[in-house]
């Protein structure tokens, strides 16, 4: 008995080849801030617009902890580059899912097929139920004792 290999959907073939191009990409939120600094002199005490900066900040999530770094402005262009091409690899990634998965639901129907025509109906039940439909209570309190 021999067991064959299924084709490859062209679907999933043409998304294998996108998630198999590696390249830099990350997960985080980019922030730009400005601030107040603490000089009573200073213009941005009185006024909003001469706020200090943009400061630019990556935050992400990394084991459980949450750390953020400043970044200059020059990094800012490569970064954010790099934080939409981890975006379009998680869409490309829940494609493929997607894509295998209707692939797997072809070959399930592929195999029902071909049970049915064996004259299988699947596996009979193995045991009953030894308890009834209903729930009973765990702490000794039936319906009837309970005061309303």
């Amino acid at each position: 008995m021999s067991i064959s290999t299924p084709e490859i959907p062209s679907a999933v073939a043409r998304l294998t080849a996108a998630l198999s191009r590696p390249q830099a990409m990350r997960r985080g939120l980019l922030w730009e801030r400005r601030m107040k600094c603490g000089q009573a002199a200073c213009a941005c005490q009185h006024d909003p617009k001469a706020a200090h900066g943009p400061y630019f900040t990556l935050t992400q999530k990394l084991k459980g902890k949450t750390p953020s770094r400043y970044l200059s402005a020059e990094q800012v262009p490569a970064v954010r580059g790099q934080m939409e091409a981890g975006q379009r690899f998680r869409e490309h990634l829940e494609g493929y899912r997607e894509a295998c998965e209707r692939w797997a639901d072809e070959q399930r129907g592929a195999l029902s097929a071909s049970a049915e025509e064996a004259g299988k109906r699947g596996f009979p039940r193995s045991s009953r139920r030894k308890s009834s439909r209903k729930s009973r209570p765990s702490c000794g309190i039936s319906p009837s004792n309970v005061a309303l």
